[in-house]
């Protein structure tokens, strides 16, 4: 799906939902940065940042510029959290932010495993994550199909995270030449498979 279309289903999908559960990150995120982003600003706002924001870090490891490439990634990663906390703590959840907010961490993600995983990782360890999210992905859309209702799980999230980490480790290793810490980079990935799974076995995404 292009981001043409993505953005276009947004500026067509803006009803808010209050939110179901508050969780304790969310209310740090409340009282510390979110202070500082005015009402204007919408949670799907950060989300479409997100997907313009993602091609340019994938430039950036591309072409092995990783010590702006780190920064880069994790700003555009912690938009994650921004996005999710905004919504539920102002009550501005909506579909559309359901389906593509999750889908622009997928691509985040998989963008950072093809370019740097492969690369300094192995084949099989990037096929997996990649393999288990294009599943994620699938399933989460027949759920939708079937008027299931779609919503991140913890699995998920610890999921995500790890992956961020993970990716994090793995950059650090490679910038400050730490060959102790690639294990833990793979280690910490094979982690976020496991959790991968069980999100995939549980709700879906």
């Amino acid at each position: 799906m292009g981001y043409s279309i993505i953005i276009a289903n947004y500026m067509a999908n803006t009803n808010f939902e209050p939110a179901e559960e508050i969780y304790w990150h969310d209310r740090i995120l409340a009282k510390t940065v979110l202070r500082f982003f005015p009402k204007s600003i919408l949670p799907n706002h950060i989300t479409v940042f997100r997907f313009l924001t993602t091609p340019i870090v994938a430039v950036l490891m591309f072409y092995e510029h990783y010590y702006i490439g780190l920064f880069a990634f994790l700003l555009v990663a912690f938009t994650d959290a921004l996005d999710g906390s905004m919504a539920r703590t102002r009550n501005q959840i909506t579909e559309w932010g359901k389906i593509y907010d999750p889908l622009a961490d997928k691509i985040l993600i998989a963008s950072m495993v093809f370019i740097i995983v492969l690369r300094y990782i192995d084949f099989w360890t990037a096929i997996i994550i990649i393999g288990l999210e294009i599943i994620i992905i699938f399933t989460a859309w027949i759920r939708m199909k079937k008027g299931i209702k779609i919503q991140a799980n913890l699995w998920g999230k610890i999921k995500m995270w790890l992956q961020v980490i993970g990716v994090v480790v793995l950059l650090l290793s490679i910038i400050f030449n730490w060959a102790a810490l690639l294990p833990f980079a793979s280690g910490v990935l094979y982690l976020a498979i496991a959790f991968a799974i069980v999100s995939l076995l549980t709700y879906g995404i």
